[in-house]
C-alpha cells in the first residue's frame, strides 16, 4: 500500500452510493477503506478501484457492533494510516404500517440508521481530536427531515442520526473536525428503488432523464463538502433532482 496517501473510510460501502463515494475519493488519491457486513461483496469494488489505478482495502464491518467498529478503526489507523475522513453511509430504509412494525424491526432499523452512526462517529472522533483534523460525514434522507406514511422506524432513526450529527458538529467544529449531514431528498438510482417503483405499478425505464439521482452525484457532493475551507464549512446540505417536488 502506497505510503503518504490520505485515508478514507466508507462505512456501509454498498453497491451504489457507498461504491460511488469510494471510487470518487480513490480517484483523488485516497487509500479507500470500505466496510460492510458481508466482506465478500466488496471484492468487485476493490478490483474496480485497483484496475483504475487506485488503492482500496476491504473490511468486514458490522457498524452496529461496538467491538467490531473499534477493531476496524484500530486496524486502519495502525496498518494503513491516519483517517482523514469517515463517511457513515449505513441504510435501513424499510416501510411498514405502524401496526405491522414489530419491536424487532424498529430496533434493527434504529441500530442501522442511528446507533451505527454514533459508534462510528465517536470512534472517528477518538482518533481525529488528538490530531485536530478530519471530516466525519453522515448520509441522511428525506426521512431525516420528516416522517412519511409507513416510515415510523426509518424516520425516527434518521432523525436521530441527524440530531447526533448536529451535536457532534457543534462540539467538534471548534476542534477543527468538520462534521456534516447530507440529506439525499430523492430516490437514488439503485436496484432497490427501481424495484419499489415497479411494485407501485410504474416502469422505471420510462422515467424522464435525471428523475432519479445518480449515485455519482451523491459522491460528488461529498467530495465538495470535504474540500470546503474551514471558514465556510457546511453542516447540512440537501440535494435533489431538478424535478423533485418538495
Amino acid at each position: 500500500m502506497p505510503e503518504g496517501k490520505p485515508v478514507a473510510l466508507i462505512v456501509g460501502a454498498g453497491d451504489f452510493i457507498g461504491a460511488a463515494i469510494a471510487k470518487r475519493f480513490a480517484a483523488e488519491g485516497f487509500v479507500v477503506c470500505v466496510g460492510r457486513r458481508n466482506e465478500d461483496k466488496l471484492a468487485p469494488l476493490v478490483a474496480e478501484i485497483e484496475a483504475a489505478g487506485g488503492s482500496a482495502l476491504a473490511y468486514r464491518l458490522d457498524a452496529r457492533d461496538e467491538e467490531c467498529v473499534k477493531e476496524v478503526f484500530a486496524a486502519i489507523e495502525n496498518d494503513v494510516g491516519p483517517l482523514e475522513i469517515v463517511i457513515c453511509n449505513v441504510g435501513g430504509n424499510v416501510s411498514f404500517p405502524i401496526r405491522e412494525t414489530t419491536s424487532r424491526v424498529f430496533r434493527k432499523v434504529w441500530e442501522m440508521a442511528c446507533f451505527a452512526g454514533f459508534l462510528c462517529g465517536r470512534e472517528a472522533a477518538n482518533y481525529m481530536i488528538p490530531r485536530k483534523k478530519g471530516s466525519i460525514f453522515f448520509t441522511g434522507a428525506t426521512a431525516s427531515m420528516r416522517g412519511g406514511i409507513g416510515y415510523a422506524a426509518f424516520a425516527s432513526a434518521k432523525a436521530g442520526q441527524r440530531a447526533l450529527a448536529q451535536s457532534m458538529a457543534r462540539e467538534l467544529g471548534p476542534q477543527n473536525i468538520h462534521v456534516a449531514h447530507l440529506v439525499v431528498d430523492s430516490g437514488v438510482d439503485t436496484q432497490f428503488v427501481r424495484e419499489r417503483i415497479r411494485e407501485a405499478g410504474r416502469d422505471p425505464d420510462t422515467l424522464p432523464p435525471d428523475t432519479l439521482m445518480n449515485p455519482d452525484s451523491v459522491a460528488e457532493a461529498y467530495w465538495n463538502l470535504h474540500r470546503q475551507s474551514r471558514d465556510a464549512w457546511t453542516f447540512e446540505m440537501d440535494i435533489r433532482p431538478f424535478a423533485e417536488t418538495w
